[in-house]
């Protein structure tokens, strides 16, 4: 959704042809005249907790991806790439520097730092090793890296070779309207008693994820007869929570299937107040987008998070929501009791979140994108018209 929006955001004033392994049903993607013009590959898609399989299939997918940037990039182009999955920067980047074209990157995730949170390697392993060289070498030569957090950017300039002034911090928006919606008693996500404190937790679920940690914060909150836990979504934390859910049963917890993205506005709305959970040390690692669609809709989050995280600012600095330490389920549930006994305070929470909403409109952020690429073009023309250079 949102690169498909920038796609067509630059096409405003670039021809642009998007390299996807996502199937997309739009005709454009078999018109070459049509802009932008979309290039499907093949991608194969193990399922996620296939972590062999699943490594086998991005190799392959960044390898297709280095051949097609490499058929198709000029001296004249820029190739804009994001970090998902983690090893296509490299390979795309790589060709497009063969190819002498411009290079943009887009954070998402941050490896190996993702990879360390969750657990999956350490961060002295020869894995870990071996991506931090890569990324050196990759930072230092790009002419433009986009974060979306700023917690991202201290992480970035501890890279040797990093210069500051290629770093632009472009945060996501709201893929829901915004503005303030009433809690509707009548709404099927609040039952089966639409009095209660309605908590919420919603999405993907990846390995920066700790599901366990709200799992948790719902037992010790079992005697607060007017709270009551809604969760729906999918990935790997949603395994672990049905399997938690499978072995205690609580009373207080409501697991659903994944919301139709058309009753997703509805669904964000019947809660009272949203989680978020992190694992331990993931500022400026894994970006926090389903923040803005709460927001949008006017409800408060708790963050579980260490407050430098870029959700944990955004919360802070308008009195929006609670940040309380990654992973611990204790402090989780304090800030949902907190939140629960003055249910005032807690709307008047949301909506001055649906008013801080605003400042990530869609339109801010896809003009900051046309400027950066825009910037990016400039520089490279003033380089070659550069004697000196």
């Amino acid at each position: 959704m949102y690169l498909g929006k920038i796609a067509d955001t630059l096409a405003a004033d670039n021809r642009v042809v998007v390299v996807s392994a996502t199937a997309n049903p739009d005709s454009r993607s078999a018109d070459p005249r049509s802009n932008p013009t979309v290039v499907e590959i093949r991608n194969w898609s193990p399922r996620k907790s296939a972590l062999v399989q699943r490594a086998a299939a991005v190799c392959l997918l960044a390898a297709r991806m280095f051949f097609s940037v490499l058929r198709r990039a000029t001296s004249s182009d820029i190739v804009f790439c994001v970090t998902s999955p983690f090893t296509l920067p490299y390979t795309v980047l790589l060709a497009a520097k063969l190819r002498g074209a411009a290079t943009l990157l887009l954070i998402y995730d941050l490896y190996p730092e993702a990879l360390e949170a969750a657990g999956l390697i350490q961060s002295r392993s020869f894995a870990a090793r071996l991506i931090r060289l890569a990324n050196t070498l990759l930072f230092r030569s790009l002419d433009g890296i986009i974060v979306i957090g700023r917690d991202v950017p201290p992480l970035i300039l501890k890279y040797p070779g990093v210069k500051p002034d290629k770093l632009h911090i472009i945060p996501n928006w709201p893929l829901v309207p915004i503005g303030y919606r009433e809690i509707d008693p009548s709404s099927r996500f609040r039952a089966p008693d639409a009095s209660k404190f309605i908590v919420g937790l919603s999405g993907n679920l990846g390995f920066t994820h700790s599901p366990a940690t709200v799992f948790e914060a719902a037992k010790l909150l079992q005697s607060e007869s007017d709270i009551h836990f809604i969760l729906s979504g999918w990935g790997v934390g949603w395994k672990e929570l049905n399997d938690l859910y499978a072995q205690e049963g609580l009373t207080n917890v409501t697991i659903l299937s994944p919301v139709p993205e058309d009753e997703l506005i509805e669904f964000l709305s019947a809660a009272d107040l949203w989680v978020i959970p992190y694992r331990r040390n993931i500022a400026g690692v894994s970006i926090p987008s389903r923040l803005y669609n709460l927001l949008a809709v006017g409800r408060p989050v708790v963050i579980a998070s260490e407050a430098n995280s870029e959700g944990a600012l955004a919360l802070g600095e308008q009195a929006i929501g609670w940040v309380v330490p990654p992973q611990d389920p204790v402090e989780l549930a304090r800030a949902i009791r907190e939140a629960a006994r003055d249910r005032q305070a807690t709307t008047e929470k949301g909506m001055r979140a649906a008013s801080v909403a605003y400042k990530y409109r869609e339109e801010a952020a896809l003009a900051l994108y046309r400027r950066v690429v825009n910037e990016v073009r400039q520089a490279r023309m003033d380089r070659r018209n550069d004697p000196t250079t």
